[in-house]
């Protein structure tokens, strides 16, 4: 499965019926049994996709998310109580990736997931809980022995053939041919440069970029998103310039962001990513080269012909608009209610020298 697309089903994981298929509402969640078992259905539908079957956090997702899924199993008891466990479900957890479920799970769910997760990986003997179990339908698991070495990381993926014995090799073909698409990345000795970090998910369903996320143990809601998501101000502008500012928010917005930069989500994940129409260089090239490229799109890019849905009027309109608005956007300075929405630790702006579509 190419890493793209994993990486779009780790960000809707938690909407998807696994058992029958169907995409199941947020705000209708499927009824658990009230048992004993109670805790464990919610965990195994909603949190094991980060969190891992054993709770220790070690899945695909903890290579993309920074900070990494909480590892339950080497959590400190005392500091991570009970009552802080049923709060960061309700509420989330402010710049990681674990949202708000206050929206999907009743208070029962929450409570029996959190007293689930406290039991079988925080207590004195965490449980033994693997996802390769003839229950979830990995029967005679252990056929799939050779490639153990490079799950575990005793071994390199990219340790030199000569190296490896005829067992090895077996191992190796039969990790990257069955094992690599939930193993991945797998252990290397050289994993090669980090371009940028990368968004897994954007919780539509828990988070407006209108309202801030809540507060938790004092600290602002933060992503690196939301301030992307607000137009500029349409004061100053031309008849032209508004009419262009209706046809970018309704025609342009969803992949260069309603403020032009191309850093919303939709934008970070579009690769080459979309240009950034509030730079110096959109500022003074001729109308009539953005013209052509709207008009005509741009080969191996995202970015689309417009020719047969706006006249030359509308996309003069839309120039005029980008290039008013977003310079003037561009040169303000950064208010000071601004602060909330600075990147998290670990993100990353791309790199110099990578390619952009768009005009």
């Amino acid at each position: 499965m190419p890493r793209g697309l994993w990486i779009a089903l780790l960000a809707i994981a938690p909407a998807l019926d696994w058992s029958g298929g169907a995409v199941a509402d947020a705000h209708d969640p499927p009824v658990f049994a009230v048992n004993a078992d109670r805790g464990e259905s919610v965990y195994r539908f909603y949190c094991y996709q980060c969190h891992a079957y054993a709770g220790d956090g070690r899945t695909v997702a903890a290579a993309y998310l920074d900070p990494p899924p909480r590892d339950f199993t080497a959590a400190d008891t005392e500091a991570l109580t009970r009552a802080r466990m049923l709060d960061a479900v309700k509420q989330g957890r402010p710049g990681t990736a674990m949202v708000s479920f206050a929206s999907v799970l009743e208070p029962g769910d929450i409570e029996a997931v959190v007293d689930y997760v406290r039991r079988s990986f925080m207590g004195a003997q965490p449980q033994d809980a693997r996802y390769h179990t003839p229950a979830n339908g990995w029967q005679d698991h252990d056929r799939f022995a050779a490639a153990y070495p490079f799950i575990t990381g005793e071994l390199s993926l990219d340790t030199p053939g000569e190296e490896l014995s005829g067992e090895q090799r077996a191992g190796k073909r039969l990790f990257l041919g069955a094992c690599a698409t939930c193993h991945d990345p797998p252990a290397a000795a050289h994993a090669g440069p980090v371009w940028e970090a990368r968004a897994v998910s954007f919780p539509r369903r828990h988070y407006s970029h209108r309202t801030p996320p809540p507060a938790l143990d004092g600290v602002a809601g933060a992503t690196p998103y939301r301030r992307h998501e607000r137009p500029p101000p349409l004061d100053r502008l031309s008849d032209s310039a508004r009419r262009g500012a209706g046809l970018y928010q309704r025609n342009c917005a969803f992949c260069h962001a309603p403020d032009g930069t191309g850093r919303h989500w939709i934008g970070s994940f579009l690769e080459p990513h979309p240009r950034d129409l509030t730079s110096r260089a959109i500022r003074q090239r001729p109308d009539a080269a953005l013209a052509a490229v709207i008009r005509d799109g741009l080969p191996d890019s995202s970015m689309p012909a417009w020719r047969h849905v706006l006249s030359d009027a509308d996309i003069a309109d839309v120039i005029a608009y980008i290039k008013t608005a977003f310079s003037e956007s561009t040169d303000a300075p950064v208010a000071v209610s601004d602060t909330v929405d600075r990147a998290p630790p670990g993100w990353r702006p791309v790199q110099p020298g990578r390619s952009a579509a768009g005009p």
